[in-house]
Parts: structure tokens; sequence; C-alpha cells
């Protein structure tokens, strides 16, 4: 009698498997038996899969000593949690009740994300009930920060205090979370689903990398949204599809729920996680912007009107750093740039403090890991600058410090291959040393694998994570991609084919931009456009240090040819 060979499941059929057993959200006094039991008492479904839906993930070793692949051998004793944050939008009650866990739970360090999340690491099972708990008193939850779900739905952080902005999409955007985030009926998406609504002309939360986004438009003396759909990084980068379609401010929750529905319903994109993604229905299964747009309207009750012009913004940088006028009168926001959005449970605080001190206690968390403080009366200013220099924050930070993003790397995650946040603060001080009289904005961001959590693809100068050999041993070392942008330049970064040891990035970043300053074309043609004329073995060159033809070879002072390991 022949015994049947039990078929191995696929990575994708049993993540499919275990989304239609259990429905996280409703099972979080298991959650309170792991914290009362211990460690050893967590079942691997939860400490692998289940716990995402709860913002949670296991943790690596925190020294970064092993990555890679899966992260095998990486210690999964701690975790990492997530706190969503619609819009980004905190009081200073919040931000210090999150400083006090942070010190208390999290080894005092907490991380502002590109999703204006704040995620804390080294908590322990007996610690997640208390943290859950504190963050629901004070109207927060890690809920759908993590896991196949609609995650934290962004926004402009000066929603309803900038004076240009066309509509406060705040309300919009909280809506969205309230509606999408532990819902049920959204429990079970294919794979993760980034939503972003803004009201300002700047698209400060970058649209085009959402899977679906709402930019404020004027149409014939009206204002509601275009509709951008597909947008996504990771190892295959794909910028946001437009939709023929003006969407008036009452109708954007329902088109935003219509669209989370049309992904929800893909079985074909739950075949392959790696695939599993709103955008692989234009990049593998040959959709159309037309195509999505009457499968969109077959499912709302009501008919959209057509599309108007997008005003697209210019510009690098959008992070809304330094001192600005708000629209109310005599007030202003203060940006204050977070180096790699790392900060300390004193700093959370103390941030919470000067909000109440000098301002209204209202304060937004930005996707460029950065924070504001709103409602600042024009005279308290400049001393709201000083104080806030005094615990480590830059108000008028260089390009480096202001441009410099980077995701958890090894430290934390067990899917990097690179160090990236003590990395990124060396790299910044490096060149702030090197290049004092660098004048340019500048998005420098740095990736710890090919999943791009750093957004290499739309940075100035990107660098992904990998290992090289380099002085007989295997080291860190940065893959670089070039000229990626958003907005009127929308573009993703080419690789040049670069690959260098970590201890040599910023001698390599100082021969190309010294390259930049001294060949740009006068003095606004910005990185992107240099980037442009320049081919892939030049840029080489510069990064390497290696000989150039003739034509080429006056270099601005320092610049001097070098070669780096191959």
């Amino acid at each position: 009698m022949s015994t049947a060979v039990p078929v191995k499941e696929t990575k994708a059929q049993r993540s499919e498997r275990l989304k239609k057993q259990l429905n996280p959200w409703e099972a979080f006094d298991e959650v309170r038996q792991f914290a009362r039991d211990g460690r050893a008492s967590v079942l691997p479904e939860w400490a692998g899969f289940y716990f995402k839906w709860w913002g949670v993930y296991t943790q690596g070793d925190g020294v970064g000593a092993t990555g890679g692949k899966g992260g095998e051998g990486l210690a999964s004793e701690y975790f990492m949690l997530r706190i969503g944050i619609p819009n980004g939008i905190l009081t200073s009650h919040q931000l210090r009740t999150i400083g006090g866990l942070t010190r208390k739970y999290a080894r005092n360090l907490a991380d502002i994300t590109t999703r204006q999340n704040i995620q804390l690491h080294w908590l322990t099972i007996e610690s997640l009930p208390e943290v859950v708990d504190t963050l629901a008193s004070i109207g927060l939850s890690p809920k759908g920060a993590c896991g196949d779900v609609v995650r934290n739905v962004t926004g402009c952080p000066l929603a309803g205090l900038a004076h240009d902005e066309l509509i406060d999409a705040s309300p919009v955007a909280q809506e969205i979370a309230h509606l999408l985030t532990a819902n049920p009926d959204f429990v079970n998406l294919p794979r993760k689903f980034k939503i972003s609504a803004t009201g300002c002309p700047d698209w400060c939360n970058y649209p085009e990398i959402n899977d679906v986004a709402l930019t404020a438009v004027e149409r014939e003396g009206e204002v509601g949204y275009s509709l951008w759909v597909g947008g996504g990084l990771s190892k295959e980068p794909h910028l946001a599809v437009k939709l023929d379609a003006f969407i008036l401010p009452h109708q954007a929750v329902p088109v935003v729920k219509a669209v989370a529905e049309i992904f929800k319903d893909q079985q074909g994109l739950r075949e392959n996680r790696d695939r599993a993604r709103l955008k692989y229905l234009f990049l593998k299964e040959g959709w159309t912007a037309e195509r999505f747009l009457d499968e969109l309207q077959n499912r709302l009750d009501f008919t959209l009107q057509p599309g108007a012009e997008d005003r697209v913004p210019a510009g690098t940088l959008r992070d809304h750093a330094g001192v600005h006028p708000q629209k109310q009168a005599g007030l202003s926001y203060v940006g204050a740039s977070v180096l790699r959005g790392r900060l300390t449970g004193e700093q959370l605080e103390a941030a919470a403090d000067l909000a109440d001190r000098f301002g209204s206690g209202n304060l937004r968390a930005t996707i460029s890991q950065n924070l504001i403080f709103a409602d600042i009366p024009n005279k308290n200013t400049a001393e709201l600058v000083q104080e806030l220099g005094k615990i480590g924050l830059h108000v008028d930070g260089t390009p480096f410090w202001r441009g410099a993003i980077a995701c958890t790397g090894t430290e934390f995650c067990k899917l990097a291959i690179s160090e990236t946040k003590a990395f990124t603060r060396w790299v910044v001080e490096e060149m702030e040393e090197r290049l004092p009289q660098f004048d340019q904005e500048l998005r420098l961001h740095v990736t710890g694998c090919p999943n791009s959590c750093g957004q290499h693809w739309i940075a100035d100068i990107g660098m992904e994570g990998k290992k090289i050999k380099y002085e007989g041993q295997m080291i860190d070392a940065f893959y670089f991609c070039v000229g990626g942008g958003v907005g009127q330049d929308a573009g993703i970064a080419r690789p040049v084919g670069y690959r260098c040891p970590a201890p040599l990035v910023p001698e390599s970043i100082e021969r190309l931009l010294r390259q930049y300053l001294g060949s740009r074309d006068g003095d606004t043609e910005n990185l992107r456009a240099w980037f442009r004329r320049h081919s892939n073995d030049e840029l080489r060159a510069y990064l390497a240090g290696e000989p150039l033809p003739a034509v080429e070879r006056d270099l601005p002072t320092g610049a001097v040819p070098h070669s780096v390991a191959e």
C-alpha cells in the first residue's frame, strides 16, 4: 500500500493558511497568556507571523553580528513594536508617554520611521501587554503597523497648518485609518497595503510610492483629489500610476476602500509573496490605468468625474525642516531634523516638554524621520530652536544631516545584510567635515538589504547593503544607485555597478560630489540633472577614483584619483 507523501507548503501557501485560521486582532488574550508563561511559551505561528498584526516582529540580537536571508542565527528573545500614528499627528502627552515606555521597556531607544510611525526595540514578551495597553490609553495602537493589512496611513505633517495647502486632508487620512485598520474585513490582504493622502502642494508624503494615494487638485474652481495607484519600492520599484479621476472630498474614503477591496480580491497575487503587492497588477499582470479605473468604477455607487491636471512639485527635500509661518496668524511651525530618526526616551520626553512650553503641544512625525513642532508663537521660535539644539535636534542642519535616511539595518532587522544606523551617522559626520561647502539639497538614503525600507530607489545617492571581501575579511559594503527622485523629476535611481566597502564610502561620495561641484552647469543644476548627463562608466569612475579620459581629468581640488577594492 502506497503512502502519500505530504506536499511541502510554499511560503505563500503557509501564509494564506495561517491568515484563514485566526484573526490576531481578536486573540490578544493569547499574548497576555504568553506574557504570564514566559518567552518559551510563545507559539511559532505567533512569533513568526501573527505578532505582525499587532505591529510586532521578533528582532535580531541587537549587535548586527549576523544577517542575511531569513535572519538565520539571530536571537529572537526580544521584540520590536511599531506604533501606528495616522498622518503623523501626535500630542505632547502621547509623545511623553512613548518616551516613558522607551526608557522603561525599550532600553531607551526609539526610531521614527519612513511611515510616520515610532518603533521600539528590546521589548520582552512580558512587557508587550502593558505597552499595548498603555498605548491604547492614549489613543494609539500598534494594530496594522505590520502584517498583511493596511499599514499606517500617512499624510502631510502640516495638514491644517500650511498656508498654501489646497485642503486639510488629515480628516480623510484619519478616517481611512479608522475604517480600515483592525477591520476584520481587511485582516487578510495578499500583503501589506500602503495609503497616503495629502492636501499640500509639496507632496511631502511621497504619493508616488504608495499603493494608493490622494493628492489635492483643483478642477473648475472645486478642490478634490487625484488618485494614484500601484506605487511601491522593494526589489522591483514602481512609481504610482495616475488614474483619470477627480475625487470629491466626500468620495475619498469610499474610493480608497474600493481600491483596497480590488487588492484583497486578487487571488493571483496570493500565489507568490514576492509578487503580492498592488504594483504587480501593472508590472506582471498587464493591467493598465484604464482597466484599473473600470474595475474601480464598477465597485462604486457614484460616477467618477474625469481627472484634473496636477501641480507636480519640484525640489528634492520635502522635510519641512526649519522655521516657517503657519496659516494661523502669529504662529509658526518648527521642523527639527532627527538624524536617521533615532531618539532616546529622554529626548522624546524633552521634545514633548518643549512642545508644551513653547506651543500648543501639537507635534507631527514625518516620513523624513523628523519631528515638527506646531503652533509656536513667532516670538518663541528662536528660543525653541536653541532648546532643540540642546537635546540633539537640528533645525538648521547641513544638507547631509537633513537628507540622511536609514532603515533599521542588521542591528535589529533579521533580513538586513549591512548595519545602517551607526554607519549613516558616521557618513554624515564625515561628509560634513570633508565637504562643509556643499550647498545643494541632497537625499542620501541607506538601506540594509534589497527590500528598500530606507528608500534608496528614490534618493539622489542611494546605498543598498551588501557584503564584500576586503583586506581578507567579509565586511559590510554598499552598492550605489543614483539619480532617483519624486515630483517633477520622479524616477527610479539607476544602479551604476559600483560596490564599495563600508569604510571607504565617505571618500567615494566625496569624490563624486567634488566632481559634481566642479562640473555642474551653473549653480542651479541639481544632482539628478547632472547624473542624467553622465554615463554609468563615468559615475563609476568618479566614485572609484579611477583614471578618466583625458578630456575629463581636470578634477576639482581634493578629488584625487584613488582606487578602491574590487
